[in-house]
């Protein structure tokens, strides 16, 4: 099973992080596209990516805007680095 990041360990990868926030227990970004067809090609690039990583986020789409959160399911739901990771290659992208 996978460990939740202590508290201290969080504060520091966030500030490696570019925008991510912690809403609750989950990692947390919006992204803001010229329109929806530029959002859902994000958005397949990122399943992609989470499938290579087999770890998957939990993604919403409003048009041309994208929010996606990150937690970890075997850490009860809260951050770990596999989250810190995908968030780093989201980033990337």
């Amino acid at each position: 099973m996978t460990q939740a990041l202590q508290p201290a360990q969080l504060e520091k990868e966030l500030q490696s992080l570019d925008k991510w926030i912690v809403e609750g227990d989950k990692l947390t970004k919006q992204f803001s596209f010229a329109d929806f067809r530029e959002a859902m090609a994000f958005m397949v690039r990122v399943a992609f990516e989470a499938e290579e990583q087999a770890h998957h986020p939990e993604l919403f789409n409003v048009y041309k805007d994208v929010r996606i959160q990150l937690a970890t399911h075997d850490a009860g739901g809260k951050i770990t680095s596999k989250d810190i990771a995908l968030a780093k290659r989201i980033d990337a992208l």
